[in-house]
């Protein structure tokens, strides 16, 4: 009788842990960067290689970090959504062109829109890394003072930007503005 309990136990621990691991959602990965100072870079700009742009030059203003690549199908999915964010102003967004060509990058982005005060060109994916982006598209809200306050990892949606992004964005904004 024991011989067959203990394979049973066993296959009903084995059962409990991955019916746990089925009920986390892939896209709630934590980020080891919240509430920590967003990883400095100083890279060239998508639209004019020949230029660079550094953090450095974000601080002291609330924005977004929207990492994405033309080879990207859930960026397309979200572009949209993205689009009509940044045409709101809310907050200004920039992107982070992930391991990509520059010039598929720049043909997608006058196909669909651009939505970026400029894009940066991670071609390495080096920036991406120490961001820790699992893959694209990511988001990030960086507060003025380059606190990394919240990444989604996967698309944005409309749900996901009006439940968490914009009020959030909206409540740095107010802070900052009392300090």
């Amino acid at each position: 009788m024991k011989r067959f309990l203990i394979p049973l136990v066993v296959f009903g621990l084995l059962v409990a842990v991955l019916a746990a691991g089925l009920r986390h959602d892939p896209r709630r990965l934590p980020s080891a960067l919240i509430g920590k100072p967003a990883p400095a870079f100083d890279l060239p700009r998508l639209d004019a290689s020949n230029q660079t742009m550094s953090s450095d030059a974000l601080r002291g203003q609330v924005w977004i970090l929207n990492v994405w690549a033309s080879w990207c199908e859930a960026c397309r999915d979200e572009h949209p959504v993205l689009m009509n964010f940044a045409a709101g102003g809310a907050a200004p967004v920039y992107g982070l062109n992930y391991r990509d060509e520059r010039a598929p990058a720049l043909q997608w982005l006058e196909t669909a829109g651009d939505p970026y005060v400029t894009s940066f060109v991670d071609r390495d994916g080096r920036t991406g890394i120490d961001y820790g982006v699992y893959g694209v598209p990511e988001t990030f809200v960086i507060d003025r003072a380059g606190v990394v306050r919240y990444r989604q990892a996967g698309p944005l949606t409309r749900a996901s930007l009006d439940g968490v992004i914009v009020p959030l964005v909206g409540k740095l904004q107010k802070e900052s503005a009392h300090d």
